[in-house]
């Protein structure tokens, strides 16, 4: 896990000797599935996925869990926590085997000191995310299920390198990040792979139709 800090955007303007400085004050450590790896009593901290993939979310008042997003290799979480912000409600989980990259937010401060271009990086990052809460948002906005799911496997299918992938998230937790119930998501997955648009075994989809399914985004 040499060179963690290479996979994080906000790094990559940095000169090869930078890096170097940057990876000496970053260690790395592998979570087990399930293990909490950002909590709001937990130290300020960068986490780099390098390997695997972790879920972040937060609490509703009454407990629940409400799912943010889902970090995979490359990506990171705990930005915000590293800048001063106070963290009352987010947790972050891994969902398999995962290695990170951890940058504690004591050494990080004294890199945005040593390099202030850091912080415009930071700004950009945040914005990307930004969007990506939007989309989310806009998902919630469809009409139906089968519209929400539809809009997420067609994004989901021009991130792959095929037409087969593997979903990053539980039926229980897709459920959650689309506004709908486990019972109502494996009902509207049926009817997608009745109409051939997919095919489905566990997690594991393949897209028949693509043009037809991304047809199903604007309904």
């Amino acid at each position: 896990m040499q060179h963690c800090a290479t996979l994080v955007p906000l790094f990559s303007h940095l000169e090869d000797r930078d890096l170097d400085k940057i990876n000496n004050r970053i260690y790395d450590r592998t979570y087990h599935k399930g293990e909490q790896i950002i909590r709001p009593d937990g130290e300020p901290q960068l986490v780099i996925v390098a390997g695997g993939s972790m879920k972040v979310y937060q609490l509703s008042p009454s407990g629940r869990e409400q799912l943010l997003r889902i970090i995979g290799p490359g990506s990171y979480e705990g930005e915000a926590a590293l800048l001063g912000a106070e963290n009352n409600n987010l947790f972050a989980e891994s969902l398999q085997e995962t290695k990170a990259c951890i940058l504690r937010r004591q050494d990080f401060v004294r890199l945005l000191q040593d390099d202030p271009q850091l912080s415009l990086k930071l700004l950009e990052s945040n914005a990307a995310k930004i969007v990506s809460i939007e989309e989310q948002a806009r998902l919630l906005m469809l009409g139906t299920v089968a519209s929400r799911l539809a809009t997420y496997l067609t994004n989901l299918n021009k991130t792959e390198s095929g037409a087969t992938f593997q979903l990053p998230l539980k039926m229980k937790e897709l459920a959650g990040f689309l506004g709908t119930t486990a019972e109502t998501l494996s009902r509207t997955f049926r009817q997608l792979e009745e109409q051939g648009l997919i095919q489905r075994k566990w997690r594991r989809i393949t897209i028949c139709e693509p043009q037809k399914l991304e047809e199903m985004t604007r309904l």
